[in-house]
């Protein structure tokens, strides 16, 4: 299984929310003032309740001439509102260790597969990736999120690997710009996904790295940002610090190994 594979079947069914601009799926009383009148629904309704106002009120015979000159009268109770329905988009943002421990450069051949898969369909689906990797002292944001195929092609060209793992800073970067995302457009359906061992090495500040790191997913937890952590660590060792940050971000785990082929 491919990771944008996992992806798909993580991110699940579009949810449909109800709102003030989209599809018009149907119609309802109004509480208060209707934002938008709802045309064919009102008529309906003026008919509908014409006929009983006029039956209870004793009206003229079917046979008066008048029955067929009467207009239709809308009165306020007959005003019906649309019902609009919006599909959200995911906003799906990669954040991923271009450190260089081992198994790097596997690590940004299969993400970089995986962004560019997603990104086929996205545009139909309203779907936007992002990529943003940490190495040497910082995180940086290479691809904004996006649905331009051709846009994500050239920015991962200048992706640069190496050097330390300043993985709380990679955090921190991501939980920003999936927040401001958020902000921007309140429709959409966030997720992070964290490609890395978990072995942070680089502090914000003068913290233990590894202390930094935990804090930084709890912040993403609480955020209630779903999340899923694909582990990268190889090696006869296995620390699992991976799997811990993944339990203090609420996020799924997954082993990057699973995932091949």
């Amino acid at each position: 299984m491919k990771i944008d594979s996992i992806v798909r079947e993580g991110s699940g069914r579009r949810s449909v929310t109800r709102s003030s601009s989209g599809r018009y799926v149907g119609s309802r009383i109004p509480q208060g003032k209707p934002k938008t009148i709802a045309m064919d629904a009102t008529i309906r309704a003026a008919a509908r309740n014409g006929t009983s106002r006029a039956s209870s009120a004793g009206g003229s015979s079917a046979n008066s001439d008048t029955d067929y000159n009467t207009a239709l009268r809308i009165v306020l109770s007959d005003v019906r509102e649309k019902v609009m329905e919006r599909r959200s988009e995911n906003s799906i943002l990669f954040i991923v260790d271009a450190s260089g421990s081992m198994g790097a450069q596997k690590r940004m051949s299969a993400v970089k597969g995986a962004i560019l898969s997603l990104l086929i369909d996205a545009y139909q689906k309203r779907d936007k990736i992002g990529l943003i990797t940490f190495r040497a002292k910082s995180a940086k944001v290479i691809l904004p999120l996006t649905s331009d195929i051709a846009m994500a092609q050239e920015y991962m060209k200048k992706i640069e690997i190496g050097g330390k793992t300043p993985l709380a800073e990679g955090l921190k970067k991501g939980l920003e710009t999936i927040s401001a995302e958020m902000m921007k457009n309140r429709l959409t359906k966030p997720l992070l996904i964290l490609v890395s061992d978990g072995r942070g090495n680089v502090s914000l500040s003068d913290k233990n790295p590894l202390s930094e790191s935990f804090s930084m997913a709890a912040m993403i937890k609480e955020a209630k940002i779903p999340a899923l952590v694909l582990d990268s660590e190889e090696g006869f060792v296995a620390l699992g610090y991976a799997r811990k940050l993944a339990d203090a971000m609420g996020a799924k785990y997954m082993k990057l190994s699973e995932l091949a082929g």
